[in-house]
């Protein structure tokens, strides 16, 4: 499961669940206030993670979603002061500290090989990513292909961007890997970069990942299905670059009718606010 600020009633509930958790700082305001003070960090820490763990399986602290590139220079020092401070409490071996961010801090994803990090956040992302490596701290990552196929249909499948089977391959001439789906080629987009950033060992975990079941382009209830119920499939092999289980987080769990923004925000989820299943997928036993 992951949430998006300390909800100590979404906390509560967690305890003695054995549900692993990713668990957000807040909003950039509040990677702000932990970036500057090592003292805002130790209480963060003592408030939302001592209180908790170990009832509640805290696996990753993110700090900061999606961070704009203006505020990117935050998202380092933040990490560092939480990280301390988990270290101070006897807890940063078991509780890991990253970022969340969107698959637009890469570019030149196209072969996947070639992906690197943005040069407009690269200055930043860069230090972030060794930071990772020096920790043993995975990049989180949010990955949507349904914004990829929405941005360009003509050049991109709808059954290579949804887990079709017998459609569309993309080969890599930089590797000589072969694509089947643009999950796949996202991901790996990514550990190119980590690569090339010098942080090679750091995994991708896939923090969000989804597809709309209405409200757009090609948000419809049997996409959704198909795109969900193929990631849960899928994930359990990997990808071409890093084969075995891809630990990935299905966003999300509710359609979020208070949403404001694109009306596809709002029919991401798994379930209506009223808890009746949107459609149905299947986890693995």
């Amino acid at each position: 499961m992951r949430i998006y600020s300390p909800d100590h009633g979404a906390l509560a509930a967690l305890r003695r669940s054995d549900i692993g958790l990713i668990l957000d700082v807040g909003g950039v305001d509040a990677v702000r206030d932990l970036a500057s003070s090592t003292a805002a960090a130790a209480a963060w820490v003592q408030a939302n993670v001592q209180a908790y763990y170990p009832d509640v399986v805290i696996e990753y602290i993110a700090v900061g979603n999606e961070v704009g590139a203006g505020d990117a220079g935050l998202i380092l020092p933040a990490m560092r002061n939480v990280h301390a401070a988990l270290a101070a409490a006897g807890l940063s071996g078991v509780v890991r500290v990253s970022t969340a961010v969107k698959t637009d801090v890469f570019t030149n994803t196209f072969p996947p090989s070639s992906g690197v990090f943005h040069p407009d956040v690269d200055q930043h992302m860069v230090p972030v990513a060794r930071f990772l490596a020096d920790t043993g701290s995975p990049m989180l990552a949010n990955v949507y292909p349904y914004f990829a196929y929405r941005g360009s249909p003509g050049d991109i499948s709808l059954g290579y961007a949804t887990f079709q089977p017998g459609g569309t391959t993309v080969s890599d001439g930089g590797n000589g890997l072969v694509y089947t789906n643009l999950f796949d080629a996202m991901v790996d987009a990514i550990y190119a970069a980590l690569e090339k950033a010098g942080a090679p060992g750091v995994r991708v975990v896939v923090s969000e990942s989804g597809w709309p079941s209405a409200g757009g382009f090609a948000a419809s209830v049997d996409n959704a299905r198909t795109y969900n119920q193929g990631l849960i499939d899928h994930v359990y092999r990997g990808t071409p670059k890093r084969p075995g289980v891809l630990e990935t987080y299905v966003f999300a769990m509710f359609n979020e009718n208070q949403k404001p923004g694109d009306a596809t925000e709002r029919k991401f989820g798994l379930f209506c606010p009223d808890k009746q299943p949107v459609y149905p997928v299947t986890f693995p036993k």
